[in-house]
């Protein structure tokens, strides 16, 4: 996937995304409470087990909402990289929200309830409950589906390998999470079914255990997620050598002689190389390469926001003047400020 081309389009869906996190958490806090009234009256535990799964919905959506706000706020002295990587931080702990609101407590209650059993209750306020939610809960990964694949389509890249890469985690928590939802919600009617036909609450009790194990997943997904993103992950091979070729398109640079990518975000990325100019070239030549470079660059991909090119002599380059015979020439050292 053209990971760089989604990071240039992504700063115009930034509100997007925003609204897209606000239907479902709006969404989620109302069906949370029906959710909970529903579980007690009929005393099912599988809607016990919803109605904790769209807690922990919630709370997800509110971090993320933190995390959309948070990353928005620019460079200052005291964070000279921006705060991007921030909302991986928040959407991380979304993550966990998801695992210890839901998936914990979702199979603790059905373990309790097939170790101690239940007698089911009148299950028509339930099945009231997960229509509704299910209508709301459909809506809502509408939305989310509606903003990444027609993200996915303006890259060109299949839907699936889009939601596995794009570095937009919220729209991919909200997508995902909404699945598991409609998939949850679907267990618990058949768990109360299962009761109402048999009149025993084991059926309850493996529905529960499922949405467990349903919400371990989906929170083993979103935390690997931005794992990959908070240790530090590249832009694609493909996008690394298009980003080769623009710099070796100088007149001035011989070669790259090593590249380094980082995204910081899904609207921003950084872009550093070690770069081997033409022994031939001034000093003037050099800095203005540098500039038409990084010109170049940010013209195919605008969500570069940072470039650093450091001039570095190539492995068959002399010794440089005034240096000892046999040694390279070194980095600039900064030990005169003090680090």
């Amino acid at each position: 996937m053209a990971q760089a081309e989604h990071l240039e389009q992504t700063r115009q869906g930034g509100g997007e995304s925003t609204v897209t996190v606000i239907v479902a958490a709006v969404a989620n806090l109302g069906i949370a409470l029906a959710k909970a009234v529903a579980g007690v009256i009929s005393g099912s535990s599988a809607m016990l087990s919803e109605a904790a799964h769209s807690v922990a919905d919630t709370v997800t959506e509110l971090l993320l909402l933190t995390a959309l706000k948070r990353s928005e706020k620019p460079a200052d002295e005291e964070h000279p990289l921006g705060y991007g990587p921030e909302r991986y931080i928040w959407a991380m702990l979304a993550a966990v929200a998801t695992f210890v609101g839901g998936a914990v407590f979702s199979l603790y209650d059905g373990i309790h309830t097939l170790a101690v059993g239940e007698k089911p209750g009148d299950p028509l306020v339930s099945y009231i409950v997960l229509a509704v939610a299910f209508a709301l809960e459909g809506f809502s990964l509408r939305t989310g589906l509606r903003q990444a694949r027609g993200e996915a389509a303006r890259f060109k890249a299949p839907f699936k390998r889009y939601l596995r890469y794009t570095p937009d985690t919220a729209v991919k928590a909200v997508v995902m999470e909404d699945s598991a939802a409609l998939v949850g919600l679907v267990l618990a009617a058949g768990g109360l079914l299962g009761g109402q036909l048999t009149g025993s609450g084991v059926w309850d009790g493996l529905a529960s255990l499922l949405i467990g194990l349903l919400l371990l997943y989906v929170a083993w997904v979103l935390g690997r997620s931005n794992a990959e993103l908070l240790i530090g992950r590249p832009l694609p091979k493909p996008v690394r050598e298009r980003i080769r070729a623009v710099l070796l398109e100088s007149e001035h640079i011989v070669a790259v002689l090593e590249l380094t990518t980082l995204v910081q975000g899904p609207d921003e990325a950084l872009v550093a190389a070690k770069v081997d100019f033409r022994d031939v070239s001034t000093a003037a030549e050099i800095e203005w390469a540098c500039e038409r470079a990084e010109q170049r660059l940010r013209a195919a991909f605008p969500a570069i926001g940072r470039v650093y090119l450091d001039p570095t002599p190539g492995p068959t380059a002399g010794s440089a003047p005034g240096s000892a015979p046999g040694l390279a020439p070194g980095p600039v050292s900064s030990g005169d400020h003090g680090w």
